[in-house]
């Protein structure tokens, strides 16, 4: 299982914490210091509705301006999702092709199904 979240991230940092101490072994990849490449984003958009991918909660997408909070509501967001990460909700988990995005109990009851 693949973990993608950002270092500093408190929800990431208790998502993998999580993981461990249910023995659940797992990747973590930093999107800021790690990157995120064009193909796994056009994945992730394929597969995840872009309401539960893109954080309209966080300070980025505040600061944004109407314009660009327009191209990442329309129909090609990666542009933007591409130069700030920061702009995913985090963490994302990847495992065999499918995603989850957060964590809450709904997605560690499906962790948990993943790691049998």
């Amino acid at each position: 299982m693949k973990i993608y979240g950002i270092k500093n991230c408190d929800t990431c940092k208790k998502a993998i914490k999580w993981l461990k101490d249910e023995g659940i072994d797992c990747q973590f990849h930093d999107l800021r210091a790690d990157g995120l490449s064009e193909e796994e984003l056009a994945r992730w958009l394929a597969a995840i509705d872009s309401d539960i991918l893109i954080n309209k909660r966080g300070t980025t997408y505040r600061q944004l301006d109407d314009a660009a909070k327009a191209e990442l509501g329309g129909a090609n967001p990666a542009k933007q999702l591409l130069a700030a990460p920061t702009l995913l909700k985090r963490p994302i988990f990847a495992k065999d092709g499918q995603y989850l995005v957060g964590f809450k109990e709904p997605e560690k009851a499906t962790l948990r199904e993943w790691a049998v």
